[in-house]
């Protein structure tokens, strides 16, 4: 937990940080939908730099006095997120969705080691073991057989890699840069990047009112919503803490599925969620100084 923030603004930015989740957990449903309609590159143009576009109108103001090092931050993360989203767009064709969606979530475990490489700090044992005991619990929620890797499973690693990397780039921007214009920029980055790619792409948008509100969804709340909350409630907490708080879009997910879509709702399921929940515990339960003190006071 980072010094001088009390412990109120710690809470609420938890639960800001689970509201995130589970807009995107949703979206893992949701987004089924719109790719029925449209293809994964033109999903991507249209839902950030819209969604980039609509932040940066309606918070106009945040953009005032945006140094060169502001714009470097959100080219920067923009880049990584689009690194993260097209190389696990493009993996999906090789694997199964609930393969990646374990394989994704190993950002729990590569948040707090990419941490530790940057700053040369260890973020502690109840963090190792809460990211382990996370894990665990998303690993239980995917397929029995998550442990078979191919190129598509290496494709989602690297992006989740990269939204570890990610993870890190917020937490430490936005001590420096708008978080709200900071998550308008990097929208609008992945979005241009992304406009080559899905000029190779013959989308239709003559869609039926389904498609139209999954799209709607996927703008206003899977990246409007979710990104905005995410870059502003960071700064009230570090990138391991925030990392287990973004992993229970698993459990959103698994919900969601059985919801939306019509999912069985298994054991497996049940305690998945369960070791989830109990790794976010682990977080948030105070725990004797001897054992927390040590990735409490260091946390970056």
């Amino acid at each position: 937990m980072n010094k001088g923030i009390s412990r109120r603004a710690v809470l609420l930015a938890d639960g800001a940080i689970l509201m995130a989740a589970a807009f995107w957990g949703v979206g893992f449903a949701v987004l089924k939908d719109t790719l029925d309609y449209l293809p994964p590159f033109t999903v991507l143009v249209v839902r950030f730099l819209i969604g980039g576009l609509m932040l940066g109108l309606v918070f106009l103001r945040h953009f005032r006095g945006l140094s060169r090092t502001s714009l470097k931050d959100g080219l920067i993360t923009g880049i990584l997120l689009f690194c993260a989203f097209s190389l696990q767009t493009v993996g999906l064709m090789w694997t199964t969705a609930g393969k990646q969606a374990f394989l994704t979530a190993t950002y729990v475990v590569l948040a707090p080691l990419v941490s530790w490489g940057i700053s040369r700090v260890f973020p502690g044992l109840r963090a190792m073991v809460a990211s382990l005991t996370c894990l665990t619990g998303i690993w239980a929620l995917s397929s029995a057989d998550a442990v078979v890797l191919n190129r598509g499973d290496v494709m989602t690693l690297m992006s989740a890699f990269f939204y570890a990397c990610h993870l890190i780039a917020v937490d430490r921007f936005t001590k420096r840069t708008d978080p709200v214009a900071l998550a308008a920029m990097q929208m609008v980055v992945l979005g241009l990047i992304s406009l080559p790619f899905a000029a190779f792409e013959a989308p239709s948008f003559h869609m039926p009112l389904r498609g139209w509100m999954s799209l709607l969804y996927m703008i206003l709340f899977s990246t409007v919503g979710a990104f905005t909350i995410q870059n502003v409630a960071q700064k009230y907490t570090s990138p391991t803490h925030a990392a287990l708080l973004l992993s229970t879009e698993a459990v959103f997910g698994a919900v969601s599925g059985v919801m939306i879509l019509g999912e069985r709702f298994t054991l497996q399921m049940v305690l998945g969620g369960s070791l989830v929940m109990f790794a976010i515990l682990l977080v948030e339960m105070p725990w004797p100084k001897a054992l927390s003190s040590q990735g409490e006071a260091t946390d970056p």
